[in-house]
């Protein structure tokens, strides 16, 4: 039998900038599309640091996640995309503030450019209670 697939649409969290959804969830997993980092109300992109642009990702994607009856704290792996990986320690530092304790695992990627211009985007694997 095919898996379920449940889009996830979180109206705390900033419109889709394409034709994607916020989330899907299959089982006792949800898969968090990239979220950059634009403001919620506005659609705007906001923070002039990679640091501060990874903050407003992550509390983008624990929007996602509490639409989804879960929380970031649930996260099994997230993804961070950077066009300075000379920015990694100061992305790393807001990072560790969201996940004091037993933080997901994580892969870091360096890329050329993201979309509207952002210097970070984070997705997310979340586990959801079964």
């Amino acid at each position: 039998m095919p898996a379920q697939r449940e889009p996830i649409s979180a109206p705390d969290a900033p419109a889709a900038v394409g034709p994607y959804v916020h989330a899907i969830r299959t089982e006792n997993l949800l898969f968090c599309s990239g979220q950059i980092p634009l403001d919620p109300r506005t659609g705007d992109l906001v923070g002039a640091s990679a640091g501060a642009q990874a903050g407003r990702c992550l509390e983008n994607l624990a929007a996602v996640c509490h639409a989804a009856g879960a929380t970031l704290g649930d996260a099994v792996r997230l993804t961070l995309y950077l066009t300075d990986m000379a920015t990694f320690a100061e992305v790393n530092e807001v990072y560790e503030s969201f996940f004091e304790s037993g933080p997901p695992a994580r892969v870091a990627v360096g890329v050329a450019a993201l979309p509207q211009g952002a210097k970070v985007e984070i997705d997310a694997v979340v586990a959801l209670g079964g």
